[in-house]
């Protein structure tokens, strides 16, 4: 993993210089866009960069193929500058939607500090400005996220420029606007379900929180970074074949584990409060085995407790008690384990490098074993 750890430096640093020349360009506008400065490279400092390391070992996993057994179709024309530029880009995509998702979700924090609107608002309260300090927060973190939509978009470019294919750039480019599409839907069905998913009684609960796992986190957060890696590197149909064959499930593992956090994590671990997922109404894979598996009157307690954001810490207590008794928890362990092994028979003899293949193998466990 020592490889993994030494690409994590070099996206910081990439990240580092980019900020570095865009905020003498904020600056020269004005002062008081000194905060928006800042606040990226805050939020854009650390982090365990699972969407970096999926993007670069996916290009691995294409570049060390053996040539002769479903190799590159195309001159790979992605040298490590480039994947490092684009692999950079995502964890500033990433960066732009968990600024958005705090604002939409109103969550307070985010890896146990102040979220990007309330870190506005504390400054409008600190300086004494006129008006509200929440409606300057919400605009000012509006306007921090879209930056950094912009920033991606400009970095993702500046990695393509080194990349020698035309097909390999045009492929990577598809995959990173097919990202963006799919987040982006997800999202909205997400919030959707937290107040339409009672709208259709006929349909499944189940499917549907399914259907926003895809979306919102599993394409976003494993299947499309493999994919943009790989393509910079020139890969065959076959090869993507296999590392979607590997990302979905592992995806879909991911999210699942990141569910069970939100209604179980340990504030201290998740840098958000327990069962902070329970106050924002999050109808979740898990929400929706635990209905199931409720007689009619806990179903319904549930259903009105659900997105109350004056839980007391007791009813998030009582509610994480009733969801495990009724065995969802053990089923998305379940799920999560069967989604961990599917991915990883998925590329155990796909046309890929050895030593890429198994760093896949282990980053599949590391993403998914998070602890509560």
């Amino acid at each position: 993993m020592s490889e993994s750890i030494r690409f994590v430096d070099l996206i910081q640093t990439r990240i580092d210089g980019f900020l570095d020349a865009r905020a003498s360009i904020l600056v020269s506008i004005a002062d008081e866009l000194s905060p928006i400065e800042a606040f990226s490279r805050d939020f854009l400092s650390g982090g365990k960069r699972f969407r970096a390391l999926f993007c670069f070992w996916g290009w691995q996993a294409v570049r060390s193929s053996d040539p002769g057994d479903d190799g590159p179709a195309v001159s790979p024309g992605g040298p490590l500058d480039a994947v490092v530029s684009v692999a950079s880009a995502l964890e500033v995509f990433h960066a732009a939607a968990l600024v958005h998702d705090d604002i939409i979700d109103n969550s307070a924090t985010r890896r146990g500090a102040p979220a990007a609107h309330r870190r506005f608002a504390e400054l409008h309260e600190e300086n004494g400005w006129r008006g509200s300090a929440d409606g300057f927060g919400t605009g000012a973190a509006t306007l921090l996220g879209d930056l950094l939509l912009i920033l991606s978009d400009e970095l993702f470019d500046e990695g393509l420029t080194e990349v020698v294919s035309t097909a390999a750039r045009r492929a990577a480019r598809t995959e990173f606007n097919r990202m963006r599409l799919d987040v982006t839907a997800g999202q909205y069905l997400d919030i959707f379900e937290e107040i339409g998913w009672d709208s259709n009684p006929g349909s499944d609960p189940l499917s549907r929180a399914e259907r926003v796992i895809v979306y919102k986190s599993a394409k976003y957060s494993v299947e499309a970074p493999l994919l943009i890696g790989a393509s910079l590197a020139g890969a065959t149909i076959g090869q993507l074949e296999a590392l979607r064959a590997f990302g979905l499930p592992l995806g879909i593992a991911y999210q699942l584990r990141d569910d069970l956090l939100g209604v179980f994590g340990d504030a201290a671990v998740t840098g958000k409060p327990s069962g902070d997922d329970l106050r924002e109404g999050k109808r979740t894979v898990l929400i929706a085995l635990a209905r199931e598996a409720m007689p009619g009157g806990a179903r319904s307690a549930l259903d009105e407790l659900l997105g109350d954001r004056g839980l007391t810490p007791a009813q998030i207590e009582t509610l994480q008690f009733t969801i495990r008794d009724t065995g969802a928890v053990d089923k998305v362990e379940a799920l999560i384990a069967a989604n961990v092994q599917r991915a990883i028979d998925a590329i155990e003899s796909a046309p890929l490098g050895a030593q890429a293949r198994a760093q896949l193998r282990e980053l599949a466990v590391t993403v998914t074993e998070r602890n509560y």
